[in-house]
């Protein structure tokens, strides 16, 4: 484990804390480098960090191949 990345019991932390929580349902923390953190209830899977620019990129990137394929499909 590298030194500088923060412990589980800290990520859990982050997660569980309301003020990284955007009306409850945005997570940003820009302390955190994670691209997709799990949700606050993990088994409902995983959601995306809007305090990373990657994360975002990400999201964009993923609703234009959607868009492009589901335009594709019709």
């Amino acid at each position: 484990m590298n030194h500088n990345e923060p412990s589980e019991k800290e990520k859990d932390k982050w997660i569980n804390d309301p003020n990284n929580w955007i009306w409850g349902i945005f997570y940003y923390n820009p302390k955190d480098k994670r691209l997709f953190p799990p949700k606050k209830i993990k088994e409902f899977g995983y959601t995306t960090n809007f305090a990373n620019p990657n994360s975002v990129f990400a999201i964009i990137i993923l609703i234009l191949i959607l868009t492009v394929l589901g335009r594709h499909m019709h």
